[in-house]
Protein backbone atom coordinates (compact mmCIF):
# COMPACT_ATOMS: atom_id res chain seq x y z
CA UNK A 1 0.00 0.00 0.00
CA UNK A 2 2.84 2.21 1.26
CA UNK A 3 1.77 6.06 1.00
CA UNK A 4 -0.67 5.39 -1.73
CA UNK A 5 -3.77 8.07 -1.46
CA UNK A 6 -7.12 6.06 -0.98
CA UNK A 7 -10.18 7.70 -1.52
CA UNK A 8 -12.53 9.18 1.07
CA UNK A 9 -15.49 6.60 1.67
CA UNK A 10 -17.23 6.37 4.71
CA UNK A 11 -18.85 2.56 6.26
CA UNK A 12 -22.02 1.53 6.24
CA UNK A 13 -24.40 -0.45 7.76
CA UNK A 14 -26.81 -2.52 5.74
CA UNK A 15 -30.73 -2.22 5.58
CA UNK A 16 -32.04 -3.68 9.06
CA UNK A 17 -32.85 -7.17 9.96
CA UNK A 18 -35.48 -8.62 12.29
CA UNK A 19 -36.51 -6.66 15.17
CA UNK A 20 -35.78 -3.30 14.02
CA UNK A 21 -36.89 -4.14 10.27
CA UNK A 22 -40.42 -4.60 12.20
CA UNK A 23 -40.40 -1.38 14.12
CA UNK A 24 -40.12 -3.38 17.39
CA UNK A 25 -37.31 -2.67 19.62
CA UNK A 26 -33.98 -3.62 19.65
CA UNK A 27 -32.27 -5.69 22.93
CA UNK A 28 -28.97 -7.11 21.13
CA UNK A 29 -27.69 -6.65 17.50
CA UNK A 30 -25.70 -9.04 14.97
CA UNK A 31 -23.04 -7.29 12.82
CA UNK A 32 -22.21 -9.31 9.95
CA UNK A 33 -18.88 -8.48 8.20
CA UNK A 34 -18.61 -10.17 4.74
CA UNK A 35 -15.36 -11.67 3.41
CA UNK A 36 -13.20 -9.62 1.01
CA UNK A 37 -9.77 -9.61 -0.38
CA UNK A 38 -5.91 -9.30 1.11
CA UNK A 39 -5.62 -6.46 -0.94
CA UNK A 40 -8.20 -4.18 -2.61
CA UNK A 41 -8.82 -0.21 -2.75
CA UNK A 42 -11.97 -0.94 -4.90
CA UNK A 43 -15.56 -0.57 -2.23
CA UNK A 44 -16.42 -3.26 -0.79
CA UNK A 45 -18.34 -5.86 -2.69
CA UNK A 46 -22.08 -5.99 -3.00
CA UNK A 47 -21.72 -9.89 -3.89
CA UNK A 48 -19.52 -10.34 -0.73
CA UNK A 49 -22.91 -8.80 1.62
CA UNK A 50 -25.27 -10.37 -0.23
CA UNK A 51 -23.42 -13.73 0.39
CA UNK A 52 -23.54 -12.52 3.92
CA UNK A 53 -27.06 -12.21 4.28
CA UNK A 54 -28.01 -15.91 5.00
CA UNK A 55 -25.98 -15.41 8.61
CA UNK A 56 -28.05 -12.44 8.82
CA UNK A 57 -31.07 -13.97 7.93
CA UNK A 58 -30.67 -17.14 10.03
CA UNK A 59 -29.83 -15.47 13.13
CA UNK A 60 -32.61 -13.18 13.05
CA UNK A 61 -35.34 -15.69 12.74
CA UNK A 62 -33.81 -17.32 15.37
CA UNK A 63 -33.90 -14.28 17.70
CA UNK A 64 -37.17 -12.96 16.68
CA UNK A 65 -38.68 -13.13 20.08
CA UNK A 66 -35.61 -11.82 21.86
CA UNK A 67 -35.67 -8.66 19.75
CA UNK A 68 -32.57 -9.15 17.77
CA UNK A 69 -31.66 -7.51 15.01
CA UNK A 70 -29.21 -7.68 12.04
CA UNK A 71 -26.80 -5.96 9.70
CA UNK A 72 -24.71 -6.61 7.01
CA UNK A 73 -21.60 -4.00 7.17
CA UNK A 74 -20.60 -2.85 3.76
CA UNK A 75 -16.81 -1.57 3.84
CA UNK A 76 -15.28 1.60 2.42
CA UNK A 77 -12.72 -0.85 0.59
CA UNK A 78 -13.06 -4.87 -0.61
CA UNK A 79 -9.13 -5.39 1.20
CA UNK A 80 -7.42 -5.93 4.21
CA UNK A 81 -4.34 -3.78 2.94
CA UNK A 82 -1.73 -4.89 5.25
CA UNK A 83 -1.47 -2.69 8.59
CA UNK A 84 -4.29 -0.30 8.03
CA UNK A 85 -6.67 -3.56 8.46
CA UNK A 86 -9.36 -1.42 6.80
CA UNK A 87 -12.65 -3.57 7.84
CA UNK A 88 -10.97 -3.77 11.73
CA UNK A 89 -11.31 0.18 11.40
CA UNK A 90 -15.37 -0.88 9.66
CA UNK A 91 -16.51 -2.96 12.05
CA UNK A 92 -15.74 -0.23 15.02
CA UNK A 93 -17.19 2.02 13.38
CA UNK A 94 -20.24 -0.20 13.00
CA UNK A 95 -20.28 -0.96 16.59
CA UNK A 96 -19.98 2.65 17.71
CA UNK A 97 -23.25 3.44 14.98
CA UNK A 98 -25.05 0.82 16.67
CA UNK A 99 -25.01 2.12 20.17
CA UNK A 100 -26.02 5.63 18.77
CA UNK A 101 -29.21 3.74 16.49
CA UNK A 102 -30.37 1.62 19.60
CA UNK A 103 -28.73 2.62 23.17
CA UNK A 104 -27.04 0.30 25.37
CA UNK A 105 -27.79 -3.32 23.57
CA UNK A 106 -25.07 -6.40 23.72
CA UNK A 107 -23.41 -6.86 20.13
CA UNK A 108 -22.34 -10.05 18.53
CA UNK A 109 -19.62 -9.56 16.09
CA UNK A 110 -20.04 -12.56 13.25
CA UNK A 111 -17.95 -12.89 10.38
CA UNK A 112 -16.77 -15.28 7.41
CA UNK A 113 -13.37 -14.93 6.24
CA UNK A 114 -11.52 -11.74 6.45
CA UNK A 115 -14.58 -10.67 8.09
CA UNK A 116 -14.10 -13.45 10.92
CA UNK A 117 -10.37 -12.39 11.66
CA UNK A 118 -12.09 -8.54 11.62
CA UNK A 119 -14.51 -9.24 14.23
CA UNK A 120 -11.66 -11.12 16.16
CA UNK A 121 -9.55 -7.87 15.97
CA UNK A 122 -12.42 -5.69 16.93
CA UNK A 123 -13.69 -7.48 19.38
CA UNK A 124 -12.13 -4.76 22.06
CA UNK A 125 -14.85 -2.36 21.51
CA UNK A 126 -17.06 -1.96 24.60
CA UNK A 127 -20.64 -3.10 23.60
CA UNK A 128 -19.32 -6.39 22.10
CA UNK A 129 -20.16 -9.37 23.74
CA UNK A 130 -19.73 -12.08 21.58
CA UNK A 131 -17.36 -12.56 18.26
CA UNK A 132 -18.77 -15.58 16.42
CA UNK A 133 -15.81 -16.52 13.41
CA UNK A 134 -16.59 -18.83 10.43
CA UNK A 135 -13.32 -20.14 8.70
CA UNK A 136 -11.41 -16.66 9.87
CA UNK A 137 -8.25 -15.89 7.16
CA UNK A 138 -5.33 -16.06 9.93
CA UNK A 139 -2.14 -15.33 7.76
CA UNK A 140 0.57 -18.01 8.18
CA UNK A 141 3.29 -15.11 8.49
CA UNK A 142 1.13 -12.85 11.20
CA UNK A 143 0.08 -16.71 13.15
CA UNK A 144 3.71 -17.67 13.47
CA UNK A 145 5.95 -14.44 13.51
CA UNK A 146 3.87 -11.84 14.58
CA UNK A 147 0.50 -13.02 15.89
CA UNK A 148 -3.21 -11.10 16.05
CA UNK A 149 -3.39 -9.99 19.69
CA UNK A 150 -6.16 -11.82 21.82
CA UNK A 151 -6.09 -9.72 24.63
CA UNK A 152 -9.37 -8.01 22.92
CA UNK A 153 -11.26 -10.94 23.82
CA UNK A 154 -11.12 -11.16 27.46
CA UNK A 155 -14.66 -10.60 28.66
CA UNK A 156 -16.04 -11.60 25.47
CA UNK A 157 -17.12 -15.59 24.35
CA UNK A 158 -16.25 -16.33 21.11
CA UNK A 159 -16.66 -19.20 18.86
CA UNK A 160 -14.79 -20.28 15.57
CA UNK A 161 -16.02 -22.85 13.46
CA UNK A 162 -13.88 -24.51 10.34
CA UNK A 163 -13.78 -26.81 7.99
CA UNK A 164 -11.16 -29.19 8.26
CA UNK A 165 -10.93 -29.33 4.46
CA UNK A 166 -10.36 -25.92 3.55
CA UNK A 167 -8.01 -25.04 1.21
CA UNK A 168 -9.04 -21.18 1.31
CA UNK A 169 -8.12 -20.23 5.33
CA UNK A 170 -5.95 -22.80 7.23
CA UNK A 171 -7.80 -24.24 9.84
CA UNK A 172 -4.15 -25.32 11.55
CA UNK A 173 -3.80 -21.21 11.84
CA UNK A 174 -7.47 -20.74 13.37
CA UNK A 175 -6.52 -23.78 15.54
CA UNK A 176 -3.29 -21.76 16.85
CA UNK A 177 -5.35 -18.63 17.54
CA UNK A 178 -7.91 -20.47 19.52
CA UNK A 179 -5.04 -21.75 21.76
CA UNK A 180 -3.89 -18.40 22.22
CA UNK A 181 -7.15 -16.94 22.84
CA UNK A 182 -8.03 -19.57 25.64
CA UNK A 183 -4.89 -18.69 27.66
CA UNK A 184 -6.60 -14.86 27.66
CA UNK A 185 -10.00 -16.09 28.13
CA UNK A 186 -11.65 -18.97 28.75
CA UNK A 187 -14.52 -18.36 27.46
CA UNK A 188 -13.36 -19.45 23.72
CA UNK A 189 -13.53 -22.45 21.67
CA UNK A 190 -13.73 -23.48 18.15
CA UNK A 191 -15.66 -26.52 16.22
CA UNK A 192 -13.93 -28.32 13.02
CA UNK A 193 -16.41 -29.44 10.57
CA UNK A 194 -15.44 -32.71 9.20
CA UNK A 195 -14.45 -32.88 5.40
CA UNK A 196 -16.41 -29.51 4.77
CA UNK A 197 -14.57 -26.42 2.69
CA UNK A 198 -14.52 -22.94 3.03
CA UNK A 199 -18.07 -22.57 2.88
CA UNK A 200 -19.02 -25.71 4.73
CA UNK A 201 -20.76 -27.11 1.93
CA UNK A 202 -23.22 -29.90 2.84
CA UNK A 203 -23.06 -28.88 6.63
CA UNK A 204 -23.93 -25.60 6.23
CA UNK A 205 -27.56 -25.59 7.97
CA UNK A 206 -25.71 -26.88 10.68
CA UNK A 207 -23.46 -24.23 11.07
CA UNK A 208 -25.99 -22.03 10.82
CA UNK A 209 -28.13 -23.64 13.85
CA UNK A 210 -24.76 -23.64 15.55
CA UNK A 211 -24.34 -19.92 15.13
CA UNK A 212 -28.11 -19.09 16.30
CA UNK A 213 -27.24 -21.15 19.19
CA UNK A 214 -24.50 -19.80 19.85
CA UNK A 215 -25.22 -15.88 19.21
CA UNK A 216 -28.40 -16.29 20.92
CA UNK A 217 -26.75 -17.95 23.94
CA UNK A 218 -24.15 -15.04 24.46
CA UNK A 219 -26.65 -12.17 23.19
CA UNK A 220 -29.48 -13.17 25.53
CA UNK A 221 -28.34 -15.57 28.30
CA UNK A 222 -30.21 -18.43 27.12
CA UNK A 223 -28.28 -21.73 27.51
CA UNK A 224 -25.96 -23.37 25.31
CA UNK A 225 -26.52 -26.16 23.76
CA UNK A 226 -25.12 -29.38 25.30
CA UNK A 227 -22.30 -29.13 22.46
CA UNK A 228 -21.51 -25.23 23.25
CA UNK A 229 -21.51 -25.86 26.81
CA UNK A 230 -19.18 -28.44 26.56
CA UNK A 231 -16.80 -27.47 24.34
CA UNK A 232 -16.27 -23.78 26.32
CA UNK A 233 -15.86 -25.85 29.20
CA UNK A 234 -13.15 -28.45 27.95
CA UNK A 235 -9.76 -27.33 28.03
CA UNK A 236 -7.68 -27.46 25.17
CA UNK A 237 -7.10 -29.33 22.75
CA UNK A 238 -10.49 -31.04 23.14
CA UNK A 239 -12.57 -27.48 23.32
CA UNK A 240 -11.16 -26.33 20.09
CA UNK A 241 -11.37 -29.41 18.08
CA UNK A 242 -14.82 -30.04 18.82
CA UNK A 243 -16.71 -31.82 15.99
CA UNK A 244 -19.95 -30.36 14.58
CA UNK A 245 -22.04 -33.44 14.55
CA UNK A 246 -24.13 -34.22 11.93
CA UNK A 247 -27.72 -33.38 12.19
CA UNK A 248 -27.37 -30.39 15.20
CA UNK A 249 -30.04 -28.44 15.62
CA UNK A 250 -30.37 -25.42 17.86
CA UNK A 251 -31.31 -25.82 21.37
CA UNK A 252 -33.36 -23.54 23.15
CA UNK A 253 -33.57 -23.29 26.83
Amino acid sequence: MGQQTLPEREARLGRPMGAAAGGRTTHGVVLVLPGGAAEGTRRGSWLAALNARPLARELVKAGAADGLTAHVVRYRYHGWNGSAAHPVADASWAADEVVRRYGDVPVCLAGHDIGARAALRAAGHPAVASVLALAPWIPEREAVLDPDPVKQLAGRRVLIVHGTDDERTCPDLSYRFAERAKKANRDVCRFEVHTEDHSFGARVKEVLALSADFALGSLFGHGFSRPLTDALAAPPPLGLRMPLAVGFRRTRH
